[in-house]
């Protein structure tokens, strides 16, 4: 009898552990074939997204749309980073002006809601427009758009769909802060 009771502990130890090791294998291959994460650096996204987070996004990302955070890693001239996160403002065909008087986007001559960002656009960079976004290429922006490095500037510019990483879902860090604005 108490070697059936040792067999059948044994047993349950060793399922216990297979579903373990087996959840790590899920979430490993998750991680590398469907999920990315990647941490923020800096405070172009300020405040929808701060220095230092660590954001979940979808390799299985297709169709670029407005307002999508997307992680970009299209080859610049230095010193931009290798790894940019921006908002989509515009996609191929759409025409993007910016008056920089009243800090206001338009996409197609009208003007953008955007509660997520943190002031009116101000800085022009390199942006000379109104400009038609080129077929396979995006036009993005950060939320903190008089301390960003995005589209405006030349050494960014169109970001070309295929440098597309991903589609921000969520935070995963830091805990608590899930939700993406």
């Amino acid at each position: 009898m108490e070697k059936k009771d040792n067999a059948k502990k044994a047993g349950g130890i060793f399922d216990f552990v297979s579903i373990i090791a087996l959840a790590i294998v899920a979430v490993a291959l998750s991680f590398t074939f469907i999920f990315r994460t990647i941490t923020v650096v800096g405070s172009s996204m300020y405040p929808t997204l701060r220095n230092g987070d660590r954001i979940i996004l979808t390799a299985f990302y297709t169709e670029p749309e407005y307002g999508d955070i997307v992680v970009t890693s299209q080859p610049c001239e230095d010193p931009i980073p290798d790894v940019l996160v921006k908002r989509v403002i515009a996609t191929e065909g759409q025409t993007v002006d910016i008056d920089f008087n009243q800090g206001i986007v338009y996409v197609d001559g009208a003007a953008l809601d955007e509660p997520y960002i943190a002031e009116l656009t101000r800085d022009r960079e390199d942006f000379t427009g109104p400009v038609v976004v080129p077929e396979g290429h995006i036009f993005a922006m950060g939320d903190n758009r008089n301390a960003s490095t995005d589209s405006r500037d030349d050494r960014v510019g169109f970001i070309r769909e295929e440098y597309i990483l991903g589609k921000a879902l969520f935070r995963m860090l830091p805990f608590g802060q899930f939700k993406i604005g």
